[in-house]
């Protein structure tokens, strides 16, 4: 190749090489001093999309762990004060068993029944007072713990739910509460409706976003009547109905509840024991208590106790468990056995919800282990490697630096020629 001095190709090739070293030289100092390699969308544009939604996983599971901590948490306390009930219950047997002892004064007859009539007031405060995160705990409504681990898959079931009990000396046992049958013999038409207490609710083929409204089932035959007398269960309880949300803004009955659907059938119960009062329908409505509890209807259902398409709930009973005598105290025994067991049961369902939801975070946090091993795979920097990197782009830059100097040294040979 002849000489020349107008253009200097080793200058060109010495400089496009030091700008190259230099590039990936800023790269790995990046890396460096971040401990990712992808510090930008240009550095692995498939990879920044498999970790962002990595990580978008990993946040979501780690806030459901945090969920269901705090749902083992109000659980814990739960049980924590149903542990304190029993331990009253079983006093209350102490007592109750010995005033049925005959030959005590009427004095100590009454000291007995004092001390148990303290025991039931005290377990009617735990049931009121007893909160998590001043929030009530033994208001009869589902616990809902919601799981997510950031995609749209998760949205078939992303709850563990766990029934709260309501806790009063009645609610367990120590007075009783009026109940009956509500049938239904075929699908309700729509815009029908059935009244329970002071609250009627309307039958509808679709829901709209109105009040009060049940959602009619969409199967055939027995299986879709079951799915109305779900959703009716879900406006009394103000829960979710049968495979679809009822409805949103749905408030709790708050003269009864429905405690079990099968077939054709629900059965509504009282939510205060004892006659209580009738029901005004208003305004303003009053709710009805105890066995004045009526529930109409202009649909197919029929009210089983008793017969007829418009009845009361029967059963209910004013009458509280005391000591008052021996034979007050031996009947009144049954009663507070009859309590303890209700609150075992209780306290049952309860950890049986805290284990579920243990399981459930030892699965969140064995998942959360395994998407950070894969995000790591694909994002943390391999710090041996970039070290070697850097120092190999350090002597290349050096390198680079003096072959252009050298190159640019080159040209000024061509003035020996002219001497």
């Amino acid at each position: 190749m002849g000489l020349s001095i107008l253009s200097n190709i080793p200058s060109l090739v010495a400089q496009n090489q030091l700008s190259m070293t230099n590039a990936n030289l800023q790269k790995t100092l990046f890396q460096l001093s971040s401990g990712s390699k992808i510090n930008s969308g240009a550095d692995d544009p498939a990879g920044l999309s498999i970790a962002d939604g990595l990580q978008a996983n990993i946040s979501a599971l780690t806030q459901s762990a945090q969920n269901v901590t705090d749902g083992v948490g109000m659980l814990q306390t739960a049980d924590g004060a149903l542990s304190q009930v029993t331990t009253l219950l079983n006093r209350a047997v102490t007592l109750a068993t010995e005033a049925g002892n005959s030959g005590l004064s009427e004095a100590q007859q009454t000291a007995l029944n004092n001390e148990f009539s303290s025991i039931t007031n005290e377990i009617n405060q735990i049931g009121t007072n007893t909160t998590y995160n001043n929030t009530p705990i033994f208001t009869g409504n589902p616990l809902s713990v919601f799981l997510s681990d950031g995609s749209t898959t998760d949205a078939v079931n992303p709850t563990i739910s766990v029934n709260m009990p309501s806790l009063t000396a009645t609610s367990i046992g120590l007075g009783t509460f009026a109940a009956g049958t509500f049938t239904l013999t075929a699908q309700p038409v729509a815009t029908k409706t059935v009244t329970i207490g002071a609250t009627t609710y309307t039958f509808v083929g679709a829901l709209t976003g109105a009040a009060d409204e049940v959602l009619i089932g969409g199967a055939t035959g027995s299986a879709g009547i079951t799915q109305t007398l779900q959703n009716l269960e879900a406006a009394v309880n103000g829960g979710a109905g049968a495979g679809v949300t009822y409805g949103t803004g749905t408030t709790a009955n708050a003269s009864a509840q429905v405690t079990g659907v099968m077939g054709g059938s629900a059965t509504v119960q009282s939510l205060t024991a004892g006659a209580g009062g009738p029901a005004v329908v208003g305004p303003p409505a009053v709710p009805a208590e105890g066995n004045s509890i009526v529930a109409t209807t202009t649909s197919a259902g029929v009210w089983t106790n008793p017969t007829g398409v418009a009845g009361t709930l029967t059963g209910g009973s004013g009458a509280a468990v005391d000591l008052n005598s021996a034979a007050d105290a031996r009947s009144g025994l049954t009663a507070i056995e009859g309590a303890i067991a209700s609150v075992a049961a209780d306290r049952g369902a309860i950890g049986s919800g805290i284990n579920q939801m243990n399981a459930a975070v030892n699965v969140i946090n064995n998942t959360s282990q395994n998407l950070s091993s894969s995000l790591s795979g694909i994002q943390d920097a391999n710090m041996g490697q970039v070290v070697a990197n850097m120092s190999k782009f350090q002597v290349l830059e050096q390198t680079g630096i003096a072959a252009l100097a050298q190159s640019n040294t080159n040209e000024q040979a061509v003035l020996k020629l002219l001497q």
